[in-house]
């Protein structure tokens, strides 16, 4: 590589949802852009994720960017060139007890002021509408623009995208040096040197490590989300379903098989596995909703790594500590809708300068005792 071709406009460090959307929004605007990603564009948390793409659900500081970013869902085979299985097939929150029926009641009236239309059912017209149901379900709220998708297809086509509008994409690049020195970053791989205008953090559940290099610090914790999926069923489960609370989801896709969730595997930090224990109590709890999973066979489970906020919320944004880097990490397990509209906000914040959507719940410095 010569000496020309090794400054670009922005370099991105991770090559997952976040990174890859980010580097082909930033190629779309003409900029130079280069990913490095360690491993596969895709394979950690992006790809290995549940794939609900909802809005509903969220905290309302969420809400403007998941509605930003749902509405490229509608429209990702113009934009990466395919699909990613994804369907409009509606998540149906669920209750389970009185309080959880007020809970759903309280959201909706919140989120239909960010323009989210949501649907409340309980009593005998929920239960002649969904008879699959078990008698623990009271009621639901129902978000019939929800859906969900396949993120071993999603998260790649991304990445692919991105090279095709022109960005270096790097594979087996991991980022072993990295420094500002007032005007450029520098910085370096195993085999590679490289410089770039604007540096993004998108590197996942490792973004901390990164932002710390740059003096940015963050209470975030790796978290391990608990999956499996059943054998093919005879299609019963409509909706992509969750529970109010938390704890449950599940979907069932077209070839039969029925992805469920809820608790937490185990992990070093690097790597993840799946906690049978996990999936036996929370599969009891699934039956009760379900009962046509109690007979059913669970083929695969498995997990992934990814970086939890005490807030939940992700950090998106300007470093406070350090001019032209930006951090997008920390998705707490709700990344997978939110991404295409963060690598959007993203571009904006590096070609314009600002962006219309709200990030101030989002500021890398928000859990500071000291203001910025």
């Amino acid at each position: 590589m010569n000496e020309t071709a090794r400054h670009f406009d922005v370099a991105i460090v991770g090559g997952g949802l976040v990174g890859a959307s980010s580097a082909l929004a930033l190629s779309r605007k003409g900029m130079r852009v280069l990913l490095l990603e360690r491993h596969y564009c895709g394979a950690q948390a992006s790809g290995v994720n549940y794939g609900g793409v909802r809005c509903q659900g969220r905290p309302a500081e969420q809400l403007p960017l998941a509605m930003r970013a749902r509405r490229i869902w509608d429209d990702l085979p113009r934009h990466i060139g395919t699909d990613g299985e994804f369907i409009v097939s509606g998540h149906l929150r669920l209750a389970r007890s009185e309080a959880d029926l007020a809970g759903l009641e309280a959201y909706a009236q919140m989120a239909a002021q960010h323009g989210l239309a949501l649907r409340l059912m309980s009593g005998t017209a929920f239960r002649q509408r969904y008879p699959w149901l078990g008698a623990a379900a009271l009621g639901g709220s129902l978000c019939a623009s929800d859906g969900h998708a396949n993120p071993r297809l999603v998260s790649p086509a991304f990445a692919r995208a991105a090279r095709q509008a022109g960005a270096l994409v790097l594979e087996h690049s991991a980022l072993t040096h990295a420094h500002f020195d007032g005007k450029r970053f520098s910085l370096r791989t195993a085999d590679a040197t490289f410089e770039s205008d604007w540096l993004i953090n998108a590197a996942g559940a490792w973004g901390l490590a990164l932002a710390e290099r740059f003096g940015d610090a963050v209470p975030m914790k790796p978290i391990y989300p608990n999956m499996w999926v059943t054998e093919p069923l005879p299609h019963f489960l409509d909706h992509n379903l969750g529970v109010f609370g938390g704890g449950i989801y599940a979907r069932q896709v077209e070839r039969g098989n029925c992805v469920i969730g809820g608790g937490r595997g185990h992990g070093d930090g690097e790597f993840a596995q799946p906690s049978s224990d996990t999936t036996r109590a929370v599969m009891r709890d699934a039956c009760a909703l379900l009962p046509a999973l109690r007979d059913a066979l669970l083929i695969r489970t498995w997990s992934g790594v990814e970086g939890c906020t005490p807030d939940h919320n992700p950090v998106i944004g300007p470093s406070r500590a350090v001019p032209r880097l930006l951090h997008a990490f920390g998705f707490s397990g709700g990344g997978f809708l939110l991404a295409p509209g963060v690598g959007e906000v993203l571009a904006d914040l590096v070609f314009d300068g600002a962006t219309e959507t709200p990030l101030d719940a989002f500021d890398v410095n928000r859990f500071s005792a000291v203001p910025a």
